[in-house]
C-alpha cells in the first residue's frame, strides 16, 4: 500500500477530487486529503483562482507543509493544478518522499531547489491543448523535468480540457481520467 498525501485544485476541495482519492483507497492506497482552502469550494475556476491569489501561493504551499508534518514520512505528494505547488515542494524538500503525481500542472523544478531529487519517481500528466497546462509553460516544464530526470514520466492526453479529472466539473472527460487512474494506480503500487 502507497500511503498519498493529496492536495485539491483552484476549485477546492470538490467531490470530483473526493472520488479520485476514492478510487486510490479502493485500489488499496491510503488518501490523505487536507483541505487547504478551509472549506471553500468554487464553482467557477476563476472565482477559485482569485481565492489563491488572495490567500497568497506561499500560504497555499505553507498549509500544504502543515498538512504533511502531522504524517510520516515516505508519503507520494499528488496534486491537481493549483495542488501541484504543495506537492511538488514536498517531493522537493521533504525527506523520504516515495514519489510524486502531477496532473494537470508542472512547474520547474527550480522552483524548489533546483534538480528533481534522485531516486524519486514522477508522472505528469495534462491535455495537449489545455490552455492552462501548454500556454502557461507547464508543459515546458514538464518536458524539462523528464529531460532532466531518468524517473520522470509525461503523459499527454488528446483534448485541450483542465482540470479533466475530477468528475464534478464541466470539465471532466471520462475516458482520459480512466487512462490517467489506472497509470496512477500503476505508479502507486510500483512504490509500495
Amino acid at each position: 500500500m502507497a500511503e498519498v498525501l493529496l492536495f485539491h485544485h483552484a476549485h477546492g476541495l470538490t467531490s470530483g477530487v473526493r472520488a479520485f482519492a476514492g478510487a486510490l483507497e479502493a485500489a488499496g492506497h491510503r488518501v490523505h486529503l487536507p483541505d487547504l482552502y478551509e472549506g471553500r469550494v468554487f464553482e467557477d475556476l476563476q472565482d477559485g483562482v482569485g481565492h489563491a491569489m488572495e490567500v497568497g501561493f506561499e500560504t497555499i504551499i505553507e498549509r500544504g507543509r502543515a498538512a504533511a508534518e502531522q504524517l510520516p514520512a515516505g508519503l507520494v505528494h499528488l496534486g491537481f493544478s493549483l495542488g501541484v505547488l504543495p506537492a511538488q515542494a514536498l517531493a522537493q524538500t521533504r525527506a523520504g518522499a516515495r514519489g510524486a503525481l502531477l496532473l494537470h500542472s508542472c512547474v520547474p523544478a527550480s522552483e524548489f531547489g533546483g534538480a528533481w531529487p534522485q531516486g524519486v519517481p514522477v508522472q505528469i500528466h495534462g491535455m495537449d491543448a489545455d490552455e492552462f497546462f501548454v500556454a502557461d509553460g507547464d508543459l515546458d516544464a514538464a518536458r524539462a523535468l523528464v529531460a532532466s530526470t531518468p524517473d520522470a514520466e509525461l503523459f499527454l492526453y488528446p483534448g485541450d480540457r483542465h482540470l479533466f479529472a475530477d468528475s464534478s466539473l464541466p470539465s471532466y472527460d471520462e475516458k482520459a481520467t480512466a487512462l490517467l487512474t489506472e497509470r496512477v494506480i500503476g505508479f502507486l503500487d510500483g512504490v509500495r
